[in-house]
């Protein structure tokens, strides 16, 4: 007997900030089936022993608002409802939350950098909301470290016209275990634009999506990780068109090493029936560089309207290319030097997005920390 499957928009629909309308997983579940659910230390089951901390230090644009809130801060939620039991579990545990705010047609002169940094051996849980009101411009960074055994959820609302863009990065150390979720809401004629790179940490199980509120929507999602032997990295990604003439693009690349070396990239693209004119298109790309690692690549495209302007998907996964370190090898260049060049050029397209040089030269310097393992 075959699998059922079921349609990507009912695999979606489930949301509730109620913690029990969620079963506990058991790894039999599509959205579970890939996560290795002994090595979330608890988040999923509630069994998570309390104790950890993370600490949130923002440097802000002087543009900007920053405010520390209690839960009951009506703002929170508003966007996003979880949509996974570890989500409601973060949304449910959470005590304070920060907020960043850009105010209308506010163009932030310098990127707010949000640095968490883990501490302590139990569970944290955490919220973040970031708004721009209508035309705002802004870049925030999103700087993960240290270690930690880490849930959270993050709402990005972007306002009519505002332009938003982030970059988040999973620089934990080895025995971290993060599970986060990560939602950008645009409004009418809104952009965002939004970079993962996750290198650090045991187990990181990230969730992009993004919905729209108005025609017009423009979101690009960019994925760089790189995985050594025993790490787990899952991006799983949602974009939910439900709104007439919007655009989204998906790239991510990632390159693996190592024994157990495991990294899952999950792409689901709904385009509903009011969706028309939709434009979308979503790309996955795996390096391995040595036996041992794994990559799971599952593109998924629902389209429920005859009227899209395009929409498309891919995937591969491949080892190095022999011709091209034939080639390099041959011209005096040593083996290991070849390797390095052919995975920088792998990642050049998208190092490339990221418009700040410091950081563009602090993730490739990372990128080589890697293969020199």
């Amino acid at each position: 007997m075959g699998l059922e499957t079921k349609p990507l928009s009912t695999l979606h629909e489930k949301s509730s900030y109620n913690l029990d309308d969620f079963p506990v997983p058991t790894g039999r579940e599509e959205e579970w089936r890939f996560t290795p659910l002994s090595r979330l230390k608890g988040l999923h089951n509630g069994s998570a022993t309390a104790g950890g901390a993370v600490q949130v230090h923002v440097d802000a644009a002087p543009e900007v608002t920053v405010e520390t809130v209690g839960r009951d801060d009506q703002r929170l939620g508003k966007a996003y409802v979880p949509a996974d039991r570890v989500s409601a579990q973060a949304y449910a545990a959470f005590e304070k939350a920060t907020v960043i705010t850009v105010p209308r047609e506010a163009v932030a002169s310098k990127p707010t950098v949000i640095t968490l940094t883990g501490s302590g051996e139990g569970a944290a849980y955490g919220h973040l909301l970031v708004t721009l009101e209508p035309m705002a411009e802004a870049v925030v960074i999103l700087d993960h470290q240290g270690s930690a055994v880490y849930a959270d959820n993050v709402e990005f609302v972007v306002g009519e016209s505002a332009t938003l863009k982030v970059i988040s990065l999973q620089d934990w150390a080895d025995d971290a275990v993060h599970v986060s979720h990560h939602h950008a809401r645009l409004a009418k004629d809104a952009t965002f634009r939004g970079f993962v790179v996750t290198l650090g940490g045991d187990l990181v199980r990230l969730s992009p999506s993004v919905s729209y509120g108005g025609p017009g929507g423009d979101a690009d999602l960019t994925g760089l990780y790189f995985v050594d032997a025993g790490q787990h990295m899952e991006h799983r990604l949602l974009v939910d068109h439900s709104q007439p003439n919007c655009k989204s693009n998906v790239v991510y690349k990632g390159a693996l090493q190592g024994e157990d070396a495991h990294a899952v990239w999950i792409g689901d693209v709904i385009i509903r029936v009011e969706a028309e004119g939709t434009d979308t298109y979503e790309l996955n790309r795996n390096l391995l560089l040595t036996d041992g690692a794994r990559a799971d690549s599952v593109p998924n495209l629902e389209i429920l309207t005859g009227e899209v302007a395009g929409a498309g998907h891919a995937s591969a996964s491949g080892r190095l290319d022999d011709e091209h370190i034939f080639y390099l090898q041959a011209r005096g260049i040593p083996f290991e030097e070849a390797r390095r060049l052919v995975v920088r050029g792998f990642f050049a397209q998208l190092l490339e997005k990221i418009e700040l040089p410091e950081l563009r030269e602090r993730l490739l310097g990372k990128v080589e920390a890697e293969l020199e393992k």
